[in-house]
């Protein structure tokens, strides 16, 4: 579905329907892939270092989103993990050393000797969880605020055009 809204929906709002349509990209974390919290901390970093990027570098996830499944991930180490999905950032345009710096796990307690420190993106992404949007699905799409179970992730551009047209004021 992402590749289908980067690459024929967002250019069509931005064409036909600029002032009365505005994507947000929710992350949905899967805590059954314990991956997932990764890949979404990754993007939690881009999103900080360069805002302008998150879109492009989500779209760069989906299309590597293999590389991370459960399977591809099971003999590295977090902080590994965080190194290549820091390349993949890079690619994008964002600095992978920044990116890294604020994905790595210290191998070290905390000042205060806590041991569950986290990362630089932890509480970003404690923020970002959807708790409250009754979203328990991906991909789940929201319309004025509201779950839109009409919308399948296998929508076309032409459908989404028809749902758009009929839907946008």
């Amino acid at each position: 579905m992402f590749s289908t809204l980067y690459t024929s929906v967002f250019p069509l709002v931005k064409e036909k329907y600029p002032a009365q349509v505005q994507f947000i990209l929710r992350q949905q974390i899967q805590p059954w892939h314990p991956s997932s919290t990764l890949v979404h901390e990754a993007a939690t970093a881009v999103l900080r270092l360069a805002p302008n990027k998150f879109y492009e570098f989500s779209n760069a996830l989906f299309e590597h989103q293999k590389e991370y499944f459960d399977v591809n991930v099971v003999h590295e180490s977090r902080n590994q993990t965080y190194k290549r999905l820091a390349k993949l950032a890079g690619t994008t345009g964002v600095e992978e050393d920044k990116v890294l710096d604020l994905l790595e796990v210290a191998d070290k307690p905390g000042d205060d000797g806590s041991l569950n420190i986290g990362n630089k993106v932890t509480d970003d992404v404690k923020l970002m969880a959807n708790r409250l949007t009754g979203v328990h699905v991906t991909p789940s799409i929201l319309f004025n605020g509201i779950v839109e179970n009409s919308i399948s992730s296998s929508f076309t551009p032409q459908q989404w055009e028809e749902w758009l047209e009929k839907n946008v004021v």
